[in-house]
């Protein structure tokens, strides 16, 4: 509450404090930015007039559109004495909530403030239904969502998706960094039930052990020191939808006890409150990583590979379907020469079989950046050998024959532990490059160096 007033504030403080959390007085209006950028406030009661002008309400408007400015979405109930009324309905045209009048009756103070608190929390949740809107038109506007592919193998793929989309259970889905898994993901929640509700991909090799519970499960404000309004979860933006939890391999053996309890109860509580939720979601899991053999490590709780794996999709790689790299070169040609607006309309034979010759370690993700550099670098209206370049096919090649030549035996540990060394020692001690090159992700990399003693 902003009043030149002192008595009227001290009055409002004690009226009030019994009906909320936190009132905030303050006599001097310029203190306004200060206030609003320190915290956010369910109401604001601004006085029309101050010292300097006592009648005009030429402050009072001032400020509120100051507020207003700085929070488009600020509840403020404008305080006039009953010979400013036209000024305060002006002010309600220019974006104030409500107005009362000097001297007020408690029981009408209260019922205003208690009606825009209302109004405000009507806020929150249409702030929080845009929000939830604009993250699942994001997902759903993904480019290449449709999975392309005629292959023995990709055919068992589309049969499994057929089987396991109209039911609720839980799915997990293999594959090499590349092959497509979330998008076999949204073609299974597309096929589902569930399709008219939200599909929520969280990439968990992305979230920090920190912000794990706050991006997951959601926080109250004030929860902790960014917390500054309330948040949705992932499992609560996702309810009654698709939760897709993308690299789960990664998640650490504590973050893997707290996402089985909540897979368990079925509910999520928020960082800072006390009071459960409870969620309905389909869920559905991705790992590049060997899970079983995780367990067999105990490095990935098996109740939780359980809970997640009712059934699982394994993911051919690139390499084991070379008939389907024809259909999607152009369907990347077609997608490219659009985008860049380039006259390429074909790819010739030599091409293709250069194309399909190519090992493809990064599988499909790798021939989509393949196609769109050579695109890019055109200057013809067809795509030859020329202009694919697979320097890291030498690389890998160079890699894999070094290590067979000095690995001390067959021992697949010994060779494991001699091609990373290669791979670190091509890129000059690149994570992240040498684990693009490896296939694996940069945890999965870190993984295998302490495994070895790197």
């Amino acid at each position: 509450m902003i009043d030149d007033d002192e008595d009227v504030l001290l009055a409002a403080k004690l009226l009030l404090k019994k009906h909320a959390h936190q009132v905030i007085i303050e006599k001097n209006p310029k203190k306004i930015p200060f206030l609003l950028n320190n915290d956010s406030y369910d109401v604001i009661l601004l006085d029309m007039n101050f010292s300097k002008d006592i009648t005009s309400g030429k402050e009072g408007f001032y400020w509120l559109s100051q507020i207003i400015e700085k929070d488009p979405s600020a509840v403020v109930i404008m305080i006039t004495a009953f010979g400013d009324v036209e000024m305060a309905v002006r002010a309600l045209k220019e974006g104030a909530t409500d107005f009362v009048l000097k001297p007020w009756q408690n029981e009408k103070l209260l019922a205003t403030i208690s009606t825009a608190i209302k109004l405000k929390k009507s806020y929150k949740e249409v702030d929080k239904l845009k929000k939830a809107k604009k993250q699942l038109e994001e997902d759903i506007n993904q480019p290449f969502k449709d999975i392309i592919g005629n292959s023995p193998a990709i055919q068992q793929v589309f049969n499994l998706i057929d089987k396991v989309a109209k039911t609720d259970a839980n799915v997990l889905i293999l594959g090499e960094n590349g092959t497509g898994k979330e998008l076999v993901a949204r073609a299974i929640h597309q096929r589902s039930l569930r399709k008219d509700n939200s599909f929520i991909s969280v990439d968990m090799g992305a979230i920090t052990e920190s912000l794990f519970e706050s991006e997951l499960f959601g926080h109250k404000k004030g929860a902790f020191t960014d917390a500054k309004d309330d948040r949705a979860g992932r499992f609560e933006v996702a309810n009654g939808g698709t939760l897709f939890l993308d690299e789960i391999g990664n998640l650490s053996m504590p973050l893997q006890s707290k996402l089985l309890t909540v897979l368990q109860n079925r509910q999520v509580t928020r960082i800072g409150t006390n009071s459960p939720i409870s969620i309905d979601i389909r869920l559905i899991c991705a790992t590049n990583m060997p899970v079983e053999d995780m367990v067999h490590d105990n490095t990935f709780r098996q109740d939780l590979l359980y809970r997640i794996n009712t059934v699982e999709i394994k993911l051919p790689p690139l390499r084991k379907r070379l008939e389907d790299i024809p259909l999607l070169a152009n369907h990347f040609l077609g997608t490219y020469a659009k985008k860049y607006r380039k006259e390429v309309t074909k790819i010739n034979a030599d091409a293709l079989v250069k194309l399909q010759k190519y090992h493809w370690p990064g599988n499909i993700r790798e021939l989509q950046h393949a196609m769109e550099r050579a695109i890019i670098m055109s200057d013809n209206e067809e795509l030859d050998d020329q202009d694919f370049f697979f320097l890291n096919n030498d690389k890998a090649n160079t890699a894999s024959q070094d290590a067979s030549l000095t690995a001390d035996s067959l021992n697949l540990d010994d060779i494991e532990k001699s091609v990373i060394e290669k791979a670190i020692n091509i890129h000059s001690g690149n994570i992240s490059k040498a684990a693009k090159e490896l296939g694996l992700t940069r945890a999965s990399l870190y993984r295998r160096l302490e495994k070895h003693g790197l």
